[in-house]
């Protein structure tokens, strides 16, 4: 998959930033923010793969970067931790069969076009988009004014037709990033993860810590976030699993302010991983969280705290999916 950045009337390359010759050729197109690629999310994405492959087109999934409601919360707003961070969203999106990822650059400028302008000057003139796959409930353009009704109304004018796929309900449950952002908060990852349709992954460079895990026996990775912006479940300790060189691990991740320890103000990340010998520092990994199994807490000794990481640890070897 291809991922592209359009900022100021100009397509790069999302990475390195050089000029991409980007052409407007017939094109199966669906536009979203797509934060956590849900399970709705990837009803959506589905429609979108399965036509363009029936009809012959390029498969593009429109995203903003970064996400609206960061760019117009209010002052008295906090703006919403991310489910996925970019380079996490296209991975997900990648695994669905995309071609390519478009990411418009969101900023008050784009934010203030008309739905009908975005319609004109991007799905149609610089996409190509053929075929315009959304959800039931989306919204986009300057107040979100834009929808089925704006598309359809479009549609005969520039030529293209529009799916707009139903509402699907998991225990009688709309699919929304905000509802699995509140499950993550609370520790409910079997619930998150039930909704988002795979499990909640954090990715982070391994850096250098303080190597005290190494000491008690249970040596860890710690990864440092690409962006504060990243939702954080509930702190606590849970079951996750990664890759590395294409092999699957076990892991037991700690989430939180390790206070038997240091007792941090900022929360770190850091994992147990089982079987895995080796440096892992400036590598990027991705953990998914399987499940939880207990609160942070705060040890009277190194000594009780060794003895929970090994009753972890057996809980670890022991999950099954």
């Amino acid at each position: 998959m291809r991922v592209v950045l359009y900022r100021n009337g100009r397509v790069a390359d999302y990475h390195t930033g050089e000029e991409v010759r980007f052409e407007a050729v017939p094109s199966v197109v669906t536009v979203g923010s797509y934060d956590g690629v849900h399970a709705g999310h990837r009803r959506i994405i589905g429609k979108l793969v399965d036509t363009a492959a029936a009809r012959g087109l390029r498969s593009v999934v429109v995203t903003f970067e970064p996400h609206p409601r960061q760019v117009l919360a209010s002052e008295s707003q906090d703006p919403p931790r991310l489910l996925t961070l970019l380079e996490e969203k296209a991975m997900l999106i990648e695994s669905l069969g995309v071609e390519w990822l478009f990411v418009v650059n969101f900023d008050s400028a784009f934010a203030s076009q008309s739905s009908e302008s975005f319609i004109d000057s991007v799905l149609t003139g610089l996409i190509g988009a053929q075929r315009i796959v959304i959800g039931y409930d989306h919204g986009f353009g300057r107040n979100r004014k834009g929808g089925a009704r704006t598309l359809r109304r479009m549609a005969s004018k520039k030529g293209f037709s529009v799916d707009v796929v139903d509402e699907v309900r998991l225990q009688a449950e709309h699919f929304s990033s905000t509802r699995i952002r509140t499950f993550l908060l609370d520790g409910r990852i079997r619930e998150a993860n039930l909704f988002l349709g795979a499990p909640y992954m954090i990715s982070g460079e391994v850096v250098h810590g303080a190597k005290r895990g190494r000491a008690m026996g249970f040596p860890t990775v710690n990864l440092r976030i690409g962006s504060q912006d990243k939702l954080l479940p509930k702190y606590g300790v849970y079951v996750a699993s990664t890759f590395v060189g294409g092999k699957e691990y076990r892991a037991m991740m700690n989430i939180g302010t390790r206070p038997t320890v240091s007792a941090r103000d900022c929360p770190a990340v850091e994992a147990h991983i089982l079987d895995l010998d080796g440096e892992l520092y400036g590598m990027t990994l991705t953990f998914y969280l399987l499940d939880r199994l207990r609160d942070e807490i705060r040890f009277r000794s190194i000594d009780d705290l060794r003895l929970q990481l090994q009753k972890d640890e057996k809980e670890v070897k022991q999950f099954h999916k």
